[in-house]
């Protein structure tokens, strides 16, 4: 193996206590802009998000603000709050000691341009020699494109490369239907499918998965 890809959300980061501060104020605004409860507006937004699931336009924020018609920016929000991002503990550890291994190291995410910005505020951006958003390739996960977009940027074949993601359907369907090894990234201890090629509770497994034991 060759390069190492990664998804962003729920496998090197978490975002959740960043939503977690923003989506009270969402429920306030749309209370008060169609005279209806904190709770209606609530069951809402929150249908319109479930209800446009891995859709293109499920994986951008600023879709649904601007949906809503909210005066809301998804950059802002990264850029006021930087410390409600959280990084995994095991992802810094992980990224230094593949890039100490030789390993060329890439980011496949069905998520906006703004995945850069989020990336370079927790100081990540810089580990990668590639980033490739929806925006590059006008595609998301599973699909075939952004896949082959990312190990070709790389300079590299599928089979020399493996796919680190948390989503089933996405990071690892997508990555074995192109030929890349796929490693579901299993923080939670879900019920898995055995569709994965591994599965790892953390980061730090990939050293075993890579036969990289020291």
């Amino acid at each position: 193996m060759k390069a190492v890809l990664f998804d962003i959300d729920g496998t090197i980061l978490t975002e959740m206590p960043l939503i977690q501060l923003f989506l009270p104020q969402v429920y306030d605004k749309l209370s008060k802009k169609f005279g209806i409860s904190r709770d209606e507006a609530r069951t809402q937004f929150l249908s319109e998000i479930f209800g446009r699931k891995d859709t293109y336009d499920w994986h951008d924020w600023n879709f649904f603000f601007k949906l809503f018609d909210l005066d809301l920016r998804y950059e802002e929000l990264l850029r006021a709050y930087p410390h409600r991002l959280h990084v995994y503990p095991d992802t810094l550890p992980t990224l230094k000691w593949l890039r100490e291994a030789g390993y060329k190291l890439g980011i496949v995410t069905s998520g906006p341009e703004y995945q850069r910005l989020k990336l370079r505020l927790v100081g990540l951006l810089d580990y990668f020699d590639v980033v490739v958003t929806r925006d590059d390739v006008n595609a998301i996960k599973p699909e075939p494109r952004i896949f082959l977009y990312a190990v070709e940027s790389l300079g590299v074949e599928p089979s020399e490369a493996v796919m680190v993601g948390d989503s089933l359907s996405q990071d690892v369907y997508g990555a074995k239907n192109v030929g890349m090894t796929a490693v579901w990234i299993n923080r939670e201890g879900e019920k898995g499918y055995n569709m994965a090629d591994y599965e790892i509770r953390t980061l730090h497994e990939l050293r075993k998965v890579l036969g990289g034991w020291e």
